[in-house]
């Protein structure tokens, strides 16, 4: 058999190579299951810190306890992060199908663990709260910038968020979408810990 020289056959076996798939966007179910969970979490944080004095924004039930400004501020700093340095890198990036069984955690899982308090963590140095964000105003504002670009994304991106991964420290690797569910179950779980402070001890009674 007469073998073709390899500057012949090579560009053969590259023309024959199979097409990419097209992006595969996120489905009406899962577009709906995280608006859900991103507006009952933003709802339920707002409502958390509003109203209040400042005695009670800063009150700390114990000297290495958060205050509510604390909480807060890890809060937004976390959904600045996600939001604007994971999930838009990601979803900038290329599809990588052959790392979704890099992926342990699934969304239910997710969904589920991410509120409970019953298991504390540590936060990263680079997200402890240090004051930048002092006030309820400012705390506000940054969140709902946040919470709105991400929900506009979710809203009408067409690309694959399921092919495009990021490790996270504690679940491991997370493809997108469940970083969205990352951002909405921290925010719930925070705001759960910012009622455990007004339920403490000395806290500071009285409204505006």
């Amino acid at each position: 058999m007469r073998m073709l020289p390899w500057f012949i056959a090579v560009p053969a076996l590259v023309a024959q190579a199979p097409a990419p798939l097209p992006e595969a966007p996120l489905s009406a179910a899962e577009r709906d299951q995280a608006k859900r969970l991103l507006t009952d979490s933003r709802l339920g944080f707002l409502k958390a810190i509003a109203g209040l004095t400042p005695a009670q924004w800063t009150f700390k039930s114990a000297p290495d306890r958060w205050s509510i400004q604390e909480c807060a501020e890890h809060i937004v700093t976390v959904e600045q992060v996600v939001q604007g340095q994971v999930i838009a890198k990601v979803l900038a990036g290329p599809r990588e199908p052959l790392r979704r069984a890099e992926v342990k955690c699934t969304d239910a899982f997710l969904i589920t663990a991410l509120p409970d308090r019953s298991h504390k963590a540590q936060a990263p140095e680079m997200l402890l709260p240090k004051g930048r964000l002092a006030t309820q105003e400012a705390v506000s504002a940054a969140f709902e910038a946040c919470r709105k670009a991400l929900e506009g994304e979710l809203a009408t991106s067409q690309i694959d968020w399921r092919t495009r991964f990021e490790p996270h420290p504690f679940f491991g690797t997370l493809d997108s979408y469940q970083w969205v569910l990352i951002s909405a179950g921290h925010t719930a779980r925070h705001t759960q810990q910012i009622e455990e402070v007004k339920r403490s001890p000395g806290f500071p009674v009285g409204g505006r």
